[in-house]
């Protein structure tokens, strides 16, 4: 072997031992990186992950089908009476303030005012009208009411004492 060939392989040795070394010194700061994260516990991950794939329907067929649709449509609504607006409360003037001033103050989609010229029309129709209206939604000349002001998890009471206050307080 002539002196070129030795300088070469003394070259290539040491780069290939420079390489050695910085892939173990990578390996060494990627252990490091991974005990240091925290992930969540399973159970939180196995939620996400159940939540994400639930499928959009359920098929429901035959004798078994119906009895199974029943029982969802219980569990429905079950889960809906739990889950009431604003605690159950009456107060139709805090309703009002939370949820439906939001239209109603400043008009927005047709919403009337709290001027008696704006209800005039409306008040003519009677109570029991104004308050199925606003339970069940309406699409009138004016503009659209979503049902139950947009809030499904409002009763019929809430409903009804929020139109009693908002009639009280025309101006």
């Amino acid at each position: 072997m002539n002196r070129h060939d030795i300088t070469f392989l003394k070259h290539f040795s040491q780069i290939i031992l420079g390489l050695v070394l910085l892939t173990i010194v990578l390996i060494v700061f990627a252990v490091i990186i991974h005990n240091r994260l925290t992930l969540d516990d399973d159970t939180t991950r196995e939620a996400l992950i159940d939540a994400r794939i639930q499928p959009l329907a359920a098929v429901y067929a035959g004798e078994t089908g119906a009895a199974a649709m029943a029982a969802a449509a219980e569990a429905a609504a079950a889960a809906a009476a739990t889950q009431v607006a604003y605690g159950g409360s009456l107060d139709g003037g805090m309703i009002y303030e939370s949820l439906c001033g939001a239209c109603h103050t400043s008009g927005a989609g047709g919403a009337p005012t709290l001027d008696r010229a704006n209800w005039s029309g409306r008040l003519a129709q009677g109570r029991d009208t104004l308050v199925k209206h606003a339970i069940e939604g309406y699409q009138g000349a004016a503009g659209l009411m979503p049902a139950r002001g947009g809030n499904p998890a409002l009763n019929d009471e809430q409903v009804a004492a929020t139109v009693d206050w908002m009639i009280d307080n025309l101006k």
